[in-house]
């Protein structure tokens, strides 16, 4: 197993140097000029060239690439072209609402649709399976950003029970922050609470027709032994999968929720940095975001192992 993990960090190597190459070349190729962003409608040629200058935009691309790459090897993510700032302070700035807002929906959803996907597959075919799998669709078929402002609609402007947009830190009082991340937790739980549900009832629904569920049975026990002990046991290698995958999509949801309800997070970073093509910021932002991938697919292929004792590595 050691040597597997230590196998997958090494083959991870390449792959976020390639998302490196990729990311800058993509970059510096986008029509956009962060000076001109900067210096505002009415800067001169002259002006223009200074600020290049002065952010090093003067030089040549493989110049940039280059001195960005050391950098990068010293630990150093750059400093934000509009602000001045540090990334890597940025990226820490940022970062709680974004966590908080991640472990709250993955709670959420998984707490909600494994429950969800056992009695379907239970009930299989009938009235609560048909009514549990309706509902999946629906969820899985709506926006994240359509389901925010039914949210705020009904629970902000109509029923006044929640903020309508922004975050409140833990220390500012636990309610308070519980009340900040319940409509953007419910928002962007929809998806995964549905996606999670499907693959969880249909994994069950496979397992409970093999021998050994019915070798359970033929045992005397009762059938939510064999449901929790045996079938749901068996089915876990797909449903943490689908889990792994729904936390790496996490951040893709966590841009467009954080817009909406104008969390301060990383997502709302992704947005302001690309909109004033700060190019350290997104340079650093979707490294993170593919070693964070690469991360999750290494804890669940672990994890294997831990459902499945066939699974060797």
């Amino acid at each position: 197993m050691v040597n597997f993990i230590l196998r997958r960090m090494l083959a991870a190597i390449p792959v976020m140097a390639m998302v490196a190459v990729i990311v800058f070349a993509i970059l510096r190729l986008t029509p956009g000029d962060p000076a001109a962003i900067i210096a505002g409608d009415s800067a001169t040629a002259e002006q223009l060239d200074q600020i290049r200058r002065v952010m090093g935009l003067d030089q040549p691309i493989y110049m940039q690439f280059f001195i960005w790459i050391g950098q990068l090897v010293r630990g150093d993510l750059g400093v934000s072209l509009l602000s001045g700032t540090p990334v890597s302070q940025m990226i820490v700035d940022r970062m709680g609402p974004s966590l908080a807002l991640c472990l709250s929906t993955i709670t959420l959803s998984v707490l909600l649709a494994l429950p969800l996907g056992i009695l379907a597959a239970w009930r299989q075919g009938k009235l609560l399976d048909r009514f549990v799998m309706a509902t999946s669709v629906l969820g899985f078929s709506v926006p994240v950003f359509v389901t925010a402002y039914l949210l705020i609609l009904v629970f902000s402007l109509k029923l006044g029970w929640f903020p309508v947009q922004g975050y409140r830190s833990p220390d500012e009082g636990l309610w308070m922050f519980v009340r900040s991340l319940t409509l953007p937790t419910l928002a962007l739980s929809t998806v995964y609470v549905a996606l999670i549900a499907r693959i969880t009832r249909t994994s069950i629904i496979e397992v409970m027709g093999e021998d050994f569920i019915r070798t359970a049975r033929a045992k005397g026990l009762r059938e939510r032994g064999v449901l929790l002990g045996h079938a749901l046991r068996n089915a876990a290698v797909p449903i943490v999968t689908i889990i792994g995958v729904g936390i790496a999509l996490l951040i893709s949801g966590v841009v467009v929720t954080e817009s909406v309800f104008n969390l301060p997070g990383l997502g709302r970073l992704v947005v302001e940095a690309v909109l004033g093509r700060d190019y350290p910021v997104i340079q650093a932002l979707i490294l993170l975001f593919a070693f964070i991938y690469v991360l999750i697919n290494l804890v669940v292929d672990t994890l294997y192992t831990v459902f499945d004792p066939r699974i060797r590595y």
